[in-house]
């Protein structure tokens, strides 16, 4: 399988994140050390690139809002690490913002190849604008790709996270444009009996349109306390 992903990168979600060992602007990581977290694993074409060091400033400044809900993040290019030393620092005299997360030098590409994250037909040295958010069992659960040229919606990714994490911990599901302390789809009856109960429940109390779609408040075991603080960014 490892042979197989590093030649056709044909990761998937629900898979098994592949592991990994390598050399960041903060010392040697491997992808199991962040077992029990979360991670947002992200590539960028390049450095001392306009729209990656846009992305840069932004996800360091959304740090704390991933932290707080046990997430960590990693950024990944095939650049080497001198060069992202070099680049951090370069941000960091320009706009006195340190970039607070590592970012991988992954030189052979080898990682980048495993995870899918060069488009041949754009580039066959740059990563594309890749994204996986990886559970805290090691399980990538969302994969996203953008474009050389157009930049991340940070507070989106968030987003996703939050409703992965609201969605196990509720079994249920999370609509369109859901944001932390909204309410959540409940299952679909399995049965007639449980279509009856639902029908007379929606009649009831006013909290869906049909017996395939009602809601239901969140558990209170799944609301973190942070969490409105993260949604009110998100809409600011």
């Amino acid at each position: 399988m490892d042979y197989e992903l590093m030649m056709n990168g044909n990761v998937r979600i629900g898979q098994k994140a592949p592991n990994f060992e390598a050399e960041t602007t903060f010392g040697k990581i491997k992808l199991e050390d962040y077992k029990g977290k979360w991670l947002v694993l992200f590539s960028h074409p390049g450095d001392f690139t306009p729209v990656c060091t846009t992305e840069m400033i932004a996800f360091t400044r959304a740090q704390k809002y991933f932290n707080q809900i046990n997430t960590e993040l990693l950024g990944l290019s095939v650049d080497s690490n001198s060069s992202h030393l070099a680049w951090m620092y370069d941000i960091y005299c320009r706009t006195g913002i340190k970039i607070s997360f590592p970012i991988v030098a992954d030189r052979n590409g080898q990682i980048a190849r495993k995870y899918g994250m060069i488009a041949s037909d754009i580039s066959n040295t740059e990563t594309v604008r890749n994204v996986f958010i990886i559970d805290d069992k090691g399980i990538i659960r969302t994969i996203l790709i953008y474009p050389m040229n157009v930049g991340r919606f940070i507070p989106e990714i968030l987003r996703v996270v939050q409703a992965l994490q609201m969605a196990d911990c509720a079994k249920a599901s999370t609509g369109a444009n859901w944001l932390p302390n909204q309410p959540v789809i409940v299952p679909m009856p399995q049965n007639y009996n449980q279509l009856e109960e639902r029908v007379e429940s929606i009649n009831k109390n006013r909290n869906g349109i049909s017996w395939y779609l009602s809601f239901e408040e969140p558990p209170k075991k799944c609301i973190k306390s942070d969490e409105k603080e993260c949604s009110d960014k998100q809409k600011n």
